[in-house]
């Protein structure tokens, strides 16, 4: 009888949840802005996201792809929406965490423009190396690159990209001099990193596990601070020596400033029933990443300053900036 009850329960707090979403939210389609182009890791999220949200909300849900400028364009688009819970931005990282530092002339606050409503998953990077190359984990890198100052290459897909970063702090932290090779996009860094052009480099999970695998690359650490379970083998570089590195990308929803806070506390409320799903927790997991839906927007909103914070230093310090 008691589980009949609590059952019950639970269809009537769902069924609650929903009709006070419906009932917050316009009615009209919602829209998810993307700052990227379809196909890469933060749209197959998003698309996922949008059939989930679509079934709890009760209204179609779509994505609307706005690339250009490491995803700002796509936060200048949802900025100057109308901040009524119809347009929100499923942001990266480097768009809201790493831009502010990297971009002079930045059309947008990350803090000031945006309702922040939840995060939605965090994955770490892998630095991988081709497989020649004589080091087989950080600890021996470290060694070999201490011993040849200034002549151990790392690639990345570009200036000012997270995975740039990570090693401009794995540097920093560890007093390394690596020279810095940067490609346009990760696809060229990593096959050059394969073929043995450029021997190390961050890069995201996503892409390297397969070449890990394959034996087409080797890993030398997981750049967050728990292993990856595909990878069970391979340290952390907080558990190598570097006490309290820990880098992970990260997505998250946010709405334009000015939203109303009951209208940001549905769309967390219906984020957070979609990510529940079965579906959305094994499309998190195939993008090598974990789901990690914050507790309330406000928690949201004290992670970006944090973040905001971390990232400018990191920019700063690799003494990179756009105009």
């Amino acid at each position: 009888m008691k589980s009949k009850l609590a059952l019950g329960a639970a269809f009537a707090l769902a069924f609650f949840s929903t009709a006070q979403a419906q009932g917050l939210l316009p009615a009209k389609p919602l829209r998810i802005v993307v700052g990227y182009p379809a196909g890469q890791t933060v749209d197959i999220v998003a698309r996922n996201f949008a059939a989930a949200l679509g079934k709890e909300i009760g209204q179609p849900v779509f994505v609307d792809n706005r690339p250009g400028a490491n995803g700002s364009l796509g936060a200048q688009e949802v900025k100057k929406s109308t901040p009524d819970g119809s347009t929100i931005l499923l942001g990266t990282l480097g768009q809201m965490a790493v831009n502010p530092t990297l971009y002079k002339r930045l059309p947008y606050d990350t803090l000031k423009d945006f309702a922040p409503i939840t995060q939605v998953s965090t994955g770490a990077l892998l630095l991988v190396a081709t497989p020649s190359f004589p080091a087989n984990n950080l600890t021996e890198l470290i060694a070999y690159a201490k011993a040849r100052p200034g002549k151990v290459d790392f690639a990345s897909g570009g200036n000012g990209i997270t995975a740039h970063l990570a090693m401009v702090v794995l540097e920093k932290q560890a007093g390394l001099q690596l020279n810095h090779i940067p490609y346009k996009g990760s696809p060229a860094a990593l096959n050059d990193v394969m073929g043995g052009q450029v021997p190390i480099m961050f890069d995201a999970m996503a892409s390297t596990l397969p070449q890990v695998k394959s034996g087409k690359l080797k890993a030398l650490a997981v750049s967050g601070l728990q292993r990856n379970s595909q990878v069970p083998n391979v340290g952390t570089v907080d558990e190598q020596g570097l006490k309290g590195f820990d880098i992970s990308s990260w997505v998250g929803f946010l709405a334009p400033a000015g939203t109303p806070p009951a209208v940001g506390a549905a769309l967390h409320a219906a984020i957070r029933r979609a990510a529940a799903t079965p579906e959305i927790q094994e499309s998190i997991r195939a993008t090598g990443g974990e789901l990690a839906i914050s507790a309330a927007p406000a928690d949201f909103g004290r992670f970006l300053a944090g973040e905001v914070k971390k990232w400018g230093q990191a920019v700063t310090d690799a003494g990179v900036q756009i105009d």
